[in-house]
Protein backbone atom coordinates (compact mmCIF):
# COMPACT_ATOMS: atom_id res chain seq x y z
CA UNK A 1 0.00 0.00 0.00
CA UNK A 2 1.30 3.45 -0.92
CA UNK A 3 2.65 5.37 2.06
CA UNK A 4 1.14 8.88 2.49
CA UNK A 5 3.70 11.60 3.14
CA UNK A 6 3.82 15.09 4.59
CA UNK A 7 4.81 18.15 2.60
CA UNK A 8 6.01 21.60 3.56
CA UNK A 9 7.29 24.69 1.77
CA UNK A 10 10.55 26.31 2.82
CA UNK A 11 10.91 30.07 2.30
CA UNK A 12 14.62 29.74 1.66
CA UNK A 13 14.97 33.51 1.16
CA UNK A 14 13.12 34.25 4.39
CA UNK A 15 10.82 37.27 4.60
CA UNK A 16 12.80 39.05 1.91
CA UNK A 17 12.61 40.21 -1.72
CA UNK A 18 10.75 37.25 -3.23
CA UNK A 19 10.86 37.33 -6.99
CA UNK A 20 13.80 39.73 -7.11
CA UNK A 21 15.93 39.46 -10.28
CA UNK A 22 13.50 36.91 -11.72
CA UNK A 23 11.10 37.48 -14.64
CA UNK A 24 8.13 37.00 -12.32
CA UNK A 25 9.17 40.16 -10.49
CA UNK A 26 7.06 41.86 -13.17
CA UNK A 27 3.91 40.45 -11.58
CA UNK A 28 4.33 43.59 -9.48
CA UNK A 29 3.89 42.11 -6.02
CA UNK A 30 5.45 44.18 -3.25
CA UNK A 31 7.48 41.77 -1.12
CA UNK A 32 7.09 44.07 1.90
CA UNK A 33 3.29 43.70 1.84
CA UNK A 34 1.33 40.63 3.05
CA UNK A 35 -0.73 40.06 -0.13
CA UNK A 36 2.02 38.09 -1.90
CA UNK A 37 2.45 35.67 0.98
CA UNK A 38 -1.24 35.34 1.78
CA UNK A 39 -2.09 34.31 -1.78
CA UNK A 40 0.81 31.84 -1.78
CA UNK A 41 -0.26 30.39 1.59
CA UNK A 42 -3.80 29.84 0.32
CA UNK A 43 -2.40 28.00 -2.70
CA UNK A 44 -0.28 25.75 -0.48
CA UNK A 45 -3.28 24.94 1.69
CA UNK A 46 -5.32 24.11 -1.41
CA UNK A 47 -2.48 21.81 -2.44
CA UNK A 48 -2.67 19.93 0.87
CA UNK A 49 0.64 21.05 2.35
CA UNK A 50 1.09 20.69 6.11
CA UNK A 51 3.05 23.87 6.74
CA UNK A 52 5.19 26.70 5.46
CA UNK A 53 8.52 27.29 7.19
CA UNK A 54 10.11 30.75 7.11
CA UNK A 55 13.91 30.92 7.08
CA UNK A 56 15.60 33.81 8.84
CA UNK A 57 19.07 35.25 9.26
CA UNK A 58 19.37 38.05 11.75
CA UNK A 59 22.48 39.67 10.32
CA UNK A 60 23.67 40.95 6.97
CA UNK A 61 27.18 41.18 8.37
CA UNK A 62 29.16 44.05 9.77
CA UNK A 63 32.07 44.70 7.40
CA UNK A 64 31.44 46.76 4.23
CA UNK A 65 32.48 43.86 1.99
CA UNK A 66 30.11 41.38 3.64
CA UNK A 67 27.26 43.85 3.67
CA UNK A 68 27.65 44.44 -0.04
CA UNK A 69 27.82 40.72 -0.81
CA UNK A 70 24.63 40.09 1.13
CA UNK A 71 22.47 42.90 -0.24
CA UNK A 72 23.87 43.49 -3.74
CA UNK A 73 21.60 40.84 -5.26
CA UNK A 74 19.40 40.37 -2.15
CA UNK A 75 20.71 36.84 -1.53
CA UNK A 76 21.31 37.44 2.18
CA UNK A 77 19.25 40.52 2.92
CA UNK A 78 17.26 42.50 3.57
CA UNK A 79 15.08 40.23 5.71
CA UNK A 80 12.12 41.32 7.78
CA UNK A 81 11.06 39.56 10.97
CA UNK A 82 9.26 36.30 10.09
CA UNK A 83 7.22 36.45 13.29
CA UNK A 84 5.50 39.60 12.05
CA UNK A 85 4.45 37.79 8.87
CA UNK A 86 2.93 34.78 10.65
CA UNK A 87 -0.38 36.43 11.72
CA UNK A 88 -1.13 37.41 8.12
CA UNK A 89 -0.63 33.82 6.96
CA UNK A 90 -2.84 32.50 9.75
CA UNK A 91 -5.54 35.00 8.79
CA UNK A 92 -5.46 33.84 5.15
CA UNK A 93 -5.73 30.09 5.88
CA UNK A 94 -7.60 27.64 8.10
CA UNK A 95 -5.35 24.56 8.31
CA UNK A 96 -1.86 25.44 7.12
CA UNK A 97 0.81 25.39 9.79
CA UNK A 98 3.25 28.31 9.95
CA UNK A 99 6.76 27.80 11.33
CA UNK A 100 8.85 30.96 11.69
CA UNK A 101 12.53 30.72 12.65
CA UNK A 102 13.62 31.53 16.20
CA UNK A 103 17.19 32.01 17.42
CA UNK A 104 17.71 31.67 21.18
CA UNK A 105 20.26 34.48 21.01
CA UNK A 106 17.57 36.99 20.04
CA UNK A 107 14.50 35.75 21.96
CA UNK A 108 14.77 35.92 25.78
CA UNK A 109 12.92 32.90 27.22
CA UNK A 110 10.09 34.65 29.05
CA UNK A 111 9.32 36.96 26.13
CA UNK A 112 9.56 34.05 23.67
CA UNK A 113 7.32 31.75 25.72
CA UNK A 114 4.68 34.45 26.04
CA UNK A 115 4.81 35.49 22.38
CA UNK A 116 4.74 31.94 21.04
CA UNK A 117 1.88 30.92 23.37
CA UNK A 118 -0.09 33.92 22.13
CA UNK A 119 0.50 32.94 18.49
CA UNK A 120 -0.52 29.36 19.26
CA UNK A 121 -3.84 30.49 20.71
CA UNK A 122 -4.53 32.99 17.91
CA UNK A 123 -3.74 30.47 15.18
CA UNK A 124 -5.78 27.56 16.48
CA UNK A 125 -2.62 25.66 17.40
CA UNK A 126 -1.09 25.92 13.93
CA UNK A 127 2.18 27.44 15.15
CA UNK A 128 5.60 25.83 15.00
CA UNK A 129 9.04 27.22 15.72
CA UNK A 130 12.16 26.45 13.75
CA UNK A 131 15.00 26.54 16.30
CA UNK A 132 18.35 27.55 14.83
CA UNK A 133 21.73 28.04 16.50
CA UNK A 134 23.44 30.50 14.14
CA UNK A 135 25.91 32.66 16.07
CA UNK A 136 26.87 35.12 13.33
CA UNK A 137 24.47 37.72 14.72
CA UNK A 138 25.90 37.70 18.26
CA UNK A 139 27.40 41.18 17.90
CA UNK A 140 23.92 42.63 17.35
CA UNK A 141 22.78 41.44 20.77
CA UNK A 142 25.88 42.12 22.82
CA UNK A 143 26.48 38.41 23.37
CA UNK A 144 29.47 36.16 22.92
CA UNK A 145 29.86 34.29 19.65
CA UNK A 146 29.64 30.73 20.93
CA UNK A 147 31.35 27.69 19.41
CA UNK A 148 29.13 25.26 17.50
CA UNK A 149 28.42 22.79 20.32
CA UNK A 150 27.93 25.49 22.97
CA UNK A 151 25.34 27.14 20.74
CA UNK A 152 23.39 23.87 20.91
CA UNK A 153 23.83 23.83 24.69
CA UNK A 154 22.28 27.29 24.83
CA UNK A 155 19.44 26.26 22.51
CA UNK A 156 18.67 23.28 24.73
CA UNK A 157 18.55 25.41 27.87
CA UNK A 158 16.36 27.93 26.04
CA UNK A 159 13.88 25.33 24.85
CA UNK A 160 13.74 23.69 28.27
CA UNK A 161 13.05 27.13 29.74
CA UNK A 162 10.17 27.75 27.33
CA UNK A 163 8.61 24.43 28.25
CA UNK A 164 9.04 25.19 31.94
CA UNK A 165 7.11 28.42 31.46
CA UNK A 166 4.44 26.92 29.21
CA UNK A 167 3.75 24.34 31.90
CA UNK A 168 3.84 26.69 34.89
CA UNK A 169 0.03 26.46 34.82
CA UNK A 170 -1.44 23.08 35.71
CA UNK A 171 -3.92 21.72 33.18
CA UNK A 172 -6.83 22.36 35.56
CA UNK A 173 -5.69 25.84 36.65
CA UNK A 174 -7.94 27.47 34.07
CA UNK A 175 -11.55 27.31 35.28
CA UNK A 176 -13.41 30.06 33.36
CA UNK A 177 -16.68 29.24 35.15
CA UNK A 178 -19.34 31.92 34.47
CA UNK A 179 -21.48 30.70 37.37
CA UNK A 180 -18.86 31.04 40.09
CA UNK A 181 -17.20 33.92 38.24
CA UNK A 182 -13.82 32.27 38.87
CA UNK A 183 -11.49 32.50 35.93
CA UNK A 184 -8.41 30.66 37.21
CA UNK A 185 -7.10 28.97 40.35
CA UNK A 186 -3.89 30.67 41.42
CA UNK A 187 -2.95 27.79 43.70
CA UNK A 188 -2.39 25.69 40.59
CA UNK A 189 0.02 28.13 38.99
CA UNK A 190 3.63 27.47 40.02
CA UNK A 191 6.33 30.05 40.49
CA UNK A 192 9.35 29.44 38.27
CA UNK A 193 12.90 30.43 39.05
CA UNK A 194 15.51 29.61 36.46
CA UNK A 195 19.20 30.28 36.98
CA UNK A 196 21.09 28.62 34.16
CA UNK A 197 24.36 28.95 32.30
CA UNK A 198 22.90 31.19 29.61
CA UNK A 199 19.57 32.49 30.94
CA UNK A 200 18.15 33.75 34.21
CA UNK A 201 14.49 34.64 34.75
CA UNK A 202 11.47 34.19 37.01
CA UNK A 203 7.95 32.99 36.18
CA UNK A 204 5.22 31.95 36.07
CA UNK A 205 4.03 32.80 32.57
CA UNK A 206 1.02 35.10 32.39
CA UNK A 207 -0.39 33.39 29.28
CA UNK A 208 -3.07 30.71 29.39
CA UNK A 209 -1.97 27.07 29.10
CA UNK A 210 -1.92 25.47 25.67
CA UNK A 211 -4.74 22.94 25.50
CA UNK A 212 -3.44 21.25 22.32
CA UNK A 213 0.14 20.95 23.52
CA UNK A 214 3.28 22.98 23.00
CA UNK A 215 4.04 24.54 19.61
CA UNK A 216 5.61 22.08 17.20
CA UNK A 217 9.41 22.25 17.23
CA UNK A 218 11.36 22.03 13.98
CA UNK A 219 15.13 22.07 13.60
CA UNK A 220 17.71 21.83 10.81
CA UNK A 221 21.25 20.54 11.18
CA UNK A 222 22.91 17.31 10.10
CA UNK A 223 25.93 17.53 12.41
CA UNK A 224 26.12 15.06 15.31
CA UNK A 225 24.91 17.77 17.69
CA UNK A 226 22.17 18.82 15.28
CA UNK A 227 20.92 15.25 14.99
CA UNK A 228 21.06 14.79 18.78
CA UNK A 229 19.09 18.02 19.27
CA UNK A 230 16.42 16.83 16.84
CA UNK A 231 16.24 13.43 18.49
CA UNK A 232 15.64 15.04 21.86
CA UNK A 233 13.36 17.92 20.92
CA UNK A 234 12.01 18.09 17.39
CA UNK A 235 8.79 16.95 15.81
CA UNK A 236 10.07 18.05 12.39
CA UNK A 237 13.67 17.62 11.29
CA UNK A 238 14.80 19.37 8.11
CA UNK A 239 17.18 16.99 6.39
CA UNK A 240 19.72 17.41 3.59
CA UNK A 241 20.66 14.26 1.72
CA UNK A 242 20.80 12.67 -1.68
CA UNK A 243 17.27 11.53 -2.44
CA UNK A 244 17.93 7.87 -3.06
CA UNK A 245 16.53 5.05 -0.96
CA UNK A 246 19.79 4.06 0.73
CA UNK A 247 20.82 7.62 1.64
CA UNK A 248 17.39 8.41 3.03
CA UNK A 249 17.32 5.19 5.05
CA UNK A 250 20.77 5.92 6.52
CA UNK A 251 19.87 9.49 7.47
CA UNK A 252 16.58 8.45 9.02
CA UNK A 253 18.36 5.78 11.06
CA UNK A 254 20.64 8.43 12.58
CA UNK A 255 17.69 10.58 13.68
CA UNK A 256 15.74 7.57 14.96
CA UNK A 257 18.74 6.39 16.98
CA UNK A 258 19.04 9.86 18.51
CA UNK A 259 15.34 9.88 19.39
CA UNK A 260 15.57 6.40 20.96
CA UNK A 261 18.55 7.51 23.05
CA UNK A 262 16.24 10.15 24.56
CA UNK A 263 13.45 7.65 25.26
CA UNK A 264 11.36 8.83 22.32
CA UNK A 265 9.75 6.81 19.57
CA UNK A 266 10.93 7.21 15.96
CA UNK A 267 7.35 8.18 15.11
CA UNK A 268 7.77 11.27 17.30
CA UNK A 269 9.96 12.92 14.63
CA UNK A 270 8.86 13.63 11.07
CA UNK A 271 12.00 13.76 8.93
CA UNK A 272 11.42 15.91 5.85
CA UNK A 273 14.09 16.17 3.16
CA UNK A 274 14.66 19.51 1.44
CA UNK A 275 13.81 19.22 -2.26
CA UNK A 276 13.85 21.69 -5.16
CA UNK A 277 12.58 19.84 -8.23
CA UNK A 278 12.29 21.25 -11.74
CA UNK A 279 9.08 19.95 -13.27
CA UNK A 280 9.15 19.53 -17.05
CA UNK A 281 6.11 19.09 -19.26
CA UNK A 282 7.60 16.10 -21.10
CA UNK A 283 10.57 13.75 -21.11
CA UNK A 284 11.94 15.60 -24.12
CA UNK A 285 11.73 18.95 -22.33
CA UNK A 286 13.44 17.49 -19.25
CA UNK A 287 16.29 16.24 -21.45
CA UNK A 288 16.60 19.67 -23.09
CA UNK A 289 16.77 21.45 -19.72
CA UNK A 290 19.55 19.17 -18.53
CA UNK A 291 21.48 19.38 -21.80
CA UNK A 292 21.32 23.18 -21.78
CA UNK A 293 22.80 23.31 -18.29
CA UNK A 294 25.89 21.26 -19.12
CA UNK A 295 27.80 24.19 -20.67
CA UNK A 296 26.87 27.22 -18.53
CA UNK A 297 27.71 30.64 -19.93
CA UNK A 298 29.60 33.41 -18.18
CA UNK A 299 26.38 35.05 -17.01
CA UNK A 300 25.23 31.83 -15.33
CA UNK A 301 28.61 31.28 -13.68
CA UNK A 302 28.55 34.82 -12.33
CA UNK A 303 25.05 34.32 -10.91
CA UNK A 304 26.20 31.12 -9.17
CA UNK A 305 29.30 32.91 -7.85
CA UNK A 306 27.24 35.79 -6.47
CA UNK A 307 24.83 33.45 -4.71
CA UNK A 308 27.66 31.51 -3.05
CA UNK A 309 29.50 34.73 -2.26
CA UNK A 310 26.67 35.76 0.03
CA UNK A 311 26.73 32.48 1.97
CA UNK A 312 30.54 32.38 2.14
CA UNK A 313 30.97 36.09 2.98
CA UNK A 314 33.66 35.94 0.30
CA UNK A 315 33.47 37.63 -3.12
CA UNK A 316 34.06 34.75 -5.52
CA UNK A 317 33.64 37.09 -8.50
CA UNK A 318 36.99 38.69 -7.59
CA UNK A 319 38.96 35.49 -8.30
CA UNK A 320 40.30 34.18 -11.58
CA UNK A 321 37.82 31.57 -12.79
CA UNK A 322 40.53 29.64 -14.60
CA UNK A 323 42.75 29.11 -11.56
CA UNK A 324 42.22 26.93 -8.49
CA UNK A 325 40.97 28.70 -5.39
CA UNK A 326 43.33 28.75 -2.40
CA UNK A 327 41.01 28.34 0.60
CA UNK A 328 43.68 29.61 3.03
CA UNK A 329 43.76 32.91 1.13
CA UNK A 330 40.13 33.13 0.04
CA UNK A 331 38.24 32.29 3.23
CA UNK A 332 38.59 33.88 6.65
CA UNK A 333 38.25 31.97 9.91
CA UNK A 334 34.67 33.20 10.25
CA UNK A 335 33.49 31.33 7.15
CA UNK A 336 31.48 28.18 7.82
CA UNK A 337 33.50 25.05 7.07
CA UNK A 338 30.25 23.31 6.12
CA UNK A 339 29.49 25.99 3.52
CA UNK A 340 32.98 25.62 2.07
CA UNK A 341 32.45 21.86 1.78
CA UNK A 342 29.12 22.59 0.11
CA UNK A 343 30.88 24.73 -2.50
CA UNK A 344 33.29 21.89 -3.25
CA UNK A 345 30.46 19.53 -4.09
CA UNK A 346 31.80 16.21 -5.36
CA UNK A 347 35.40 17.48 -5.44
CA UNK A 348 37.71 16.34 -2.63
CA UNK A 349 39.63 19.62 -2.50
CA UNK A 350 40.30 22.83 -4.42
CA UNK A 351 43.73 21.57 -5.52
CA UNK A 352 44.09 21.55 -9.29
CA UNK A 353 40.42 22.37 -9.88
CA UNK A 354 39.72 25.71 -11.58
CA UNK A 355 37.06 27.78 -9.88
CA UNK A 356 35.18 27.74 -13.18
CA UNK A 357 34.75 23.96 -12.91
CA UNK A 358 33.43 24.19 -9.35
CA UNK A 359 30.90 26.87 -10.28
CA UNK A 360 29.90 25.01 -13.43
CA UNK A 361 29.22 21.94 -11.31
CA UNK A 362 26.77 23.98 -9.28
CA UNK A 363 24.98 25.15 -12.42
CA UNK A 364 24.69 21.74 -14.06
CA UNK A 365 21.44 19.83 -13.64
CA UNK A 366 20.65 16.15 -13.77
CA UNK A 367 17.66 13.99 -14.56
CA UNK A 368 15.79 12.75 -11.51
CA UNK A 369 15.72 9.32 -13.13
CA UNK A 370 19.52 8.98 -13.09
CA UNK A 371 19.66 8.18 -9.35
CA UNK A 372 22.60 10.56 -8.82
CA UNK A 373 20.91 13.57 -7.27
CA UNK A 374 19.24 15.01 -10.37
CA UNK A 375 16.13 17.14 -9.87
CA UNK A 376 14.71 17.56 -13.40
CA UNK A 377 11.83 15.36 -14.46
CA UNK A 378 8.20 15.12 -15.45
CA UNK A 379 5.56 15.13 -12.75
CA UNK A 380 5.19 11.36 -13.11
CA UNK A 381 8.95 10.79 -12.84
CA UNK A 382 9.25 13.01 -9.77
CA UNK A 383 6.26 11.28 -8.20
CA UNK A 384 7.94 7.92 -8.86
CA UNK A 385 10.95 9.02 -6.80
CA UNK A 386 8.80 10.44 -4.00
CA UNK A 387 6.72 7.27 -3.88
CA UNK A 388 9.80 5.06 -3.78
CA UNK A 389 11.23 7.08 -0.88
CA UNK A 390 8.01 6.52 1.04
CA UNK A 391 7.34 2.90 0.15
CA UNK A 392 10.94 1.62 0.15
CA UNK A 393 12.67 3.92 2.65
CA UNK A 394 9.75 4.74 4.97
CA UNK A 395 10.20 8.43 4.27
CA UNK A 396 7.95 10.87 6.15
CA UNK A 397 7.90 13.52 3.46
CA UNK A 398 9.59 16.43 1.72
CA UNK A 399 9.90 20.17 2.16
CA UNK A 400 10.00 22.04 -1.14
CA UNK A 401 12.38 24.99 -1.26
CA UNK A 402 11.90 28.26 -3.12
CA UNK A 403 10.43 31.72 -3.12
CA UNK A 404 6.98 32.02 -1.57
CA UNK A 405 5.54 33.40 -4.77
CA UNK A 406 2.48 32.20 -6.72
CA UNK A 407 4.55 31.75 -9.89
CA UNK A 408 7.13 29.56 -8.11
CA UNK A 409 4.48 27.52 -6.32
CA UNK A 410 2.38 26.87 -9.43
CA UNK A 411 5.41 26.13 -11.59
CA UNK A 412 6.41 23.44 -9.11
CA UNK A 413 3.04 22.06 -8.05
CA UNK A 414 0.46 22.48 -10.83
CA UNK A 415 1.21 19.13 -12.48
CA UNK A 416 2.72 17.38 -9.48
CA UNK A 417 -0.13 17.75 -6.97
CA UNK A 418 -2.71 15.82 -9.03
CA UNK A 419 -0.26 12.95 -9.58
CA UNK A 420 0.70 12.72 -5.92
CA UNK A 421 -2.93 12.90 -4.84
CA UNK A 422 -4.09 10.22 -7.27
CA UNK A 423 -1.38 7.93 -5.93
CA UNK A 424 -2.43 8.50 -2.31
CA UNK A 425 0.87 10.18 -1.37
CA UNK A 426 -0.52 13.68 -0.76
CA UNK A 427 -3.32 14.35 1.72
CA UNK A 428 -6.81 15.08 0.43
CA UNK A 429 -8.07 16.78 3.59
CA UNK A 430 -6.96 18.06 6.96
CA UNK A 431 -7.38 16.85 10.52
CA UNK A 432 -8.91 19.00 13.24
CA UNK A 433 -6.61 20.28 15.97
CA UNK A 434 -3.83 22.21 14.29
CA UNK A 435 -0.36 21.45 13.02
CA UNK A 436 0.47 18.59 15.41
CA UNK A 437 -2.82 16.86 14.61
CA UNK A 438 -2.01 16.96 10.90
CA UNK A 439 1.55 15.70 11.42
CA UNK A 440 0.30 12.74 13.45
CA UNK A 441 -2.80 11.94 11.36
CA UNK A 442 -0.77 9.35 9.40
Amino acid sequence: MTRPQHFGWFLSRGFGPHGWARPYQEWNYAWQRPDLYQQSARDLEQAGFDFVLIEDALSVGITPSTLNLRVRKAYGGPKHDPWTLAPYLFAATRHLGVIPTANPASHPPYLAARQFASFAHLSGDRLGLNVVTDVGSAHHFGTERLPHDQAYDRAQEWLDALRLLWHSWDEDALIADPVSQVYADGSKIRAVQHRGQYFSFDGPLNAEPLAAGDPVVASPGGSPRGIDFAGRNSEIQLALSNLDVESVRAYRARVHDAAAAQGRSPEDVSILFVFKPIVAASVEEADRIVQASLSPGEDVLREVAEAWSSDLETDLTAFDLDRPLDPAVAFGDHVSKGTIRGLLGHHDSFDGVPLRDILAGKARLGRITDGRGGTVGTAEEIADVIQALGDDAGNDGLIFSGDLHPVTIHRTLDELVPVLRRRGILRDGYADGGLRANLTSF
